[in-house]
This record gives structure tokens, sequence and C-alpha cells, in this order.
């Protein structure tokens, strides 16, 4: 399980953008639960569940890999995943990075 910081004025539409950014990055609608979670399956995901945490200012990913897939397919899921993460959270994949470091430090 994985939790990301979102940009400003990302975070006013962050149950929508999430929902949207599944449709738009894995061309699947998202299995919805009762507590807010939202799921897809794609490629060499055997499930990828995301929610709103923190007071709706970080988006948690929690994901369970299929190990059988292929590496064409890998690359694929990944590049989606990245693209997924980039629309949601406002970040690049370099800025996410840099964000997690300041986390790490600033918790021990």
């Amino acid at each position: 399980m994985q939790e990301y910081q979102i940009k400003r004025g990302y975070t006013k539409q962050l149950a929508e953008s999430m929902v949207q950014g599944l449709r738009d990055q894995f061309g699947a609608e998202p299995e919805a639960s009762e507590d807010g979670h939202y799921a897809v399956t794609y490629g060499a995901l055997r499930r990828l569940e995301v929610w709103c945490g923190a007071g709706g200012k970080t988006l948690i990913v929690d994901t369970e890999a299929n190990k059988d897939a292929d590496d064409e397919t890998i690359i694929d899921t990944n590049r989606r995943f990245r693209n997924y993460l980039q629309q949601v959270t406002g970040y690049t994949a370099k800025e996410r990075a840099k964000k997690a470091q300041q986390a790490v430090k600033g918790s021990e």
C-alpha cells in the first residue's frame, strides 16, 4: 500500500479525478465499494484499488501483481500506472519520488 500527496488545486475534485483517471488510463469502469474504494484489473495488475486518505489530501493505492504477466504487459501496465498517478496527483514521477524522500526525512 502506498500513499501519494496531492498537488494543491487537485484536492477539490480528487474523488472524481480518481475514478475518471482509472477510466482514462486503464479503459475500464472501476468497481466501487461502499467505503469509497475503487478497483480495476488490468494487465500485470490483478487488482488496483484506490481511495482518498488524510481528509481528501492524499491518494492511497493498493496493488496486487499478476506474477504470470509477460514483459510487454508489465511495461504497458507500469506506463499506464505512472500516467494515472500523474493525472490524479498532479505530480510527475520525479516529483513524487522527491516528495516521498522528504516524507521519510520528516518522519526520522
